[in-house]
């Protein structure tokens, strides 16, 4: 049922955004990192402010541009944008009073940087899968794309760029060069999270035995499959070719059902991220 659905995608924004928080209150704040978006502006703010906490700056950030989202891109500004961001504000605000913190977990920078960098860029992967967000300069870069020739990919970067960079100038070369390093893995880790999340299986089979192996796909596996006539190139003789996508869980009982029903199938499986349609992607 549709609210079933909804009801699902909304616990999981609710885990991605509380692992983006939890990321960067326990990993980001305590060691200066700036990665760009709102919580690299709260650092760069508590350095001129060092009587207000990153959170409590992220907060005023978050709030500020969700305001200007409203004013400026009316319809447009999702309603599961609006439910992370305020949500992000308020897990921070939670972690402040839970877990205060005046120094960083461990003394290996290294080891922080990774999961300052990895836990919120998971979060962020699930929430984008989920046309989610936690605000901050993604509503920045969807204001400038409105108003400039810039896709909002290319303006992001541009923002989180001159945020990072900024830490040079009030936390130093180190910090400095560690947050651009994180920036830098922060852009691989999304992408590759998002595409990690949808992956299945394109599984196309050339056999002999269609109507077993549909048979299989539709009653056991619950999937459907298409089929067409083809013919063997060398040995001109009658085949049939089955199409079918699959999770890999269902792609390795099917790869194990042809090898002991039908031997001689030949099998070609490919990983693809993007498939639209029932029990896949919504078009939108």
């Amino acid at each position: 049922m549709e609210w079933k659905r909804e009801a699902r995608e909304y616990v999981m924004l609710t885990i991605g955004t509380v692992i983006t928080a939890a990321g960067s209150y326990f990993f980001k704040f305590p060691n200066h990192f700036s990665t760009g978006g709102v919580t690299g502006m709260a650092v760069i703010f508590s350095a001129i402010f060092p009587g207000i906490s990153n959170s409590s700056f992220t907060t005023i950030i978050n709030l500020l541009f969700l305001i200007l989202g409203f004013l400026v891109l009316s319809k447009s500004f999702g309603i599961r944008t609006v439910y992370c961001t305020i949500l992000f504000s308020a897990v921070l605000q939670l972690f402040d009073v839970l877990f205060p913190m005046s120094a960083p977990l461990t003394d290996d920078t290294l080891m922080e940087l990774f999961y300052g960098v990895a836990l919120p860029a998971f979060g962020a992967g699930i929430l984008f899968n989920l046309d989610g967000s936690t605000g901050g300069t993604d509503i920045l870069a969807m204001i400038l794309k409105k108003y400039t020739s810039l896709d909002i990919g290319t303006a992001l970067m541009y923002v989180d760029f001159i945020v990072a960079a900024s830490t040079f100038f009030f936390y130093g070369i180190k910090v400095g060069l560690y947050s651009m390093l994180g920036l830098i893995l922060k852009t691989a880790l999304v992408d590759n999270v998002i595409e990690s999340l949808n992956r299945k299986k394109c599984f196309m089979t050339i056999t002999k035995h269609p109507n077993e192996v549909c048979d299989y796909i539709l009653h056991t596996l619950n999937r459907s499959a298409t089929f067409w006539e083809a013919e063997g190139a060398y040995s001109q003789t009658e085949r049939w070719v089955v199409l079918t996508c699959l999770t890999r869980g269902q792609a390795v009982k099917l790869r194990r059902h042809l090898k002991l029903s039908d031997p001689e199938a030949f099998m070609l499986v490919t990983n693809s991220s993007e498939i639209f349609g029932k029990g896949f992607l919504h078009v939108t």
